[in-house]
């Protein structure tokens, strides 16, 4: 966005709250100058969107790989940087790759590689996520169960430097192994706690967002069910202010009429907000690709390994988005914001997920039926 002004008119800027119908942007030095009338903006280079809408880049919170590579099989700059650029080219111009179950040399090597990443200035790596391996084997998933483990003082004290040295740090872990005061430890460095993979009842999730968890990994994927007697970690997130969760949104890990039940009953302030979990995969034609020295197929926009375990998503935030939008039936303000704002927000992201003047982060150019989307900045 650097260089002489240039006016967007001709369809809606979205601002990560409204969707501003028949309004223009104006875009100079680098950032947003200012929103209004086409009128008011002054000169400059004119793009006519054709109806298209202006908004802030996707932020995606849930990114195993892209390109053709995997977080897992090469935690480093080099794999960070090409995993970035495949989710850019899909819109998503933050990200927060995302390491699966693994062993504790791969942890680190994780940590120290999103480390350097972000002292490059690579861009879209926005920090980290660990998924795992402080799980549940009841609701391993695609994780490998012989690297599950209970969380002991030398993983806390690693995960709270990690907490203290990135600007955002996702843990997704389980009651069954760990402890809310290990959460309450983990929230005091700054990291955001997520639930996910485990079995553990509605009283015992509620339990540890009172200790400080604010979130739930994947909902309805991976963990305890809303029962008629017990509500589990699905009910827990839909009856709990305090919890937001990521959602698949590929109508393959949840079924739409789910997926418009949980958007009705959530109560906030938190929010369901939209991730990819993508996989290698992402950004290419790839068919199949090895995780861990598994074989995972890509068949009819299905991840799965040879059980048919689903493994990670085939999926981008634009699908996302028009799945949300269309299949379910959300307002598309409400689609936009939960691939843009509510996921900036939970992760402490200043300047992500929202358009006003003075915010210099990356725009993207949404086609009017939700079928593409192109990076402007």
């Amino acid at each position: 966005m650097s260089g002489p002004a240039t006016i967007y008119h001709g369809g809606s800027v979205f601002d990560g709250v409204a969707l501003q119908e028949g309004l223009g942007l104006r875009v100079e030095h680098g950032g947003v100058a200012a929103i209004g009338p086409v009128a008011s903006l002054g000169a400059g280079e004119r793009v006519d969107l054709g109806g298209d809408i202006v908004a802030p880049g996707f932020v995606d919170l849930q990114v195993n790989g892209g390109g053709g590579v995997m977080f897992n099989d090469d935690p480093s700059v080099d794999t960070l940087r090409r995993i970035a650029l495949a989710h850019r080219g899909l819109g998503a111009t933050a990200i927060l790759p995302t390491l699966i179950t693994d062993t504790r040399e791969k942890t680190v090597a994780a940590i120290a590689a999103a480390k350097a990443a972000i002292a490059a200035g690579v861009p879209g790596i926005a920090g980290l996520h660990l998924e795992g391996p402080h799980l549940s084997v009841a609701r391993k998933g695609a994780h490998d169960a012989a690297l599950i483990r209970p969380m002991e003082e030398a993983d806390l004290a690693a995960l709270i430097a990690a907490a203290q040295d990135l600007p955002a740090l996702m843990l997704t872990l389980a009651p069954e192994n760990a402890t809310t005061d290990q959460v309450r430890a983990l929230v005091a460095a700054g990291a955001v706690v997520s639930l996910g993979h485990t079995d553990a009842g509605f009283a015992t999730c509620l339990r540890y967002a009172e200790a400080g968890a604010r979130c739930a990994t994947h909902l309805f994927n991976a963990m305890s069910q809303l029962g008629n007697r017990e509500p589990g970690l699905v009910g827990a997130v839909l009856a709990s202010g305090d919890l937001s969760a990521g959602l698949i949104a590929d109508a393959i890990h949840v079924h739409p009429e789910a997926m418009r039940a949980a958007w009705a009953a959530k109560r906030g302030p938190g929010q369901i907000f939209l991730v990819s979990d993508a996989m290698a995969p992402a950004g290419t034609d790839q068919t199949a690709f090895e995780l861990e020295g598994r074989q995972i197929c890509r068949v009819d926009g299905r991840l799965t390994l040879a059980d048919g375990t689903l493994a990670g998503a085939d999926l981008d935030l634009i699908t996302a988005l028009r799945v949300l939008h269309h299949k379910v039936g959300v307002p598309l303000e409400q689609a936009l914001a939960a691939a843009t704002r509510v996921p900036a927000e939970l992760m402490g992201l200043a300047g992500l997920g929202r358009l006003c003047p003075g915010v210099t982060g990356p725009l993207i150019r949404i086609s009017a039926d939700l079928s593409g989307v192109d990076v402007l900045s």
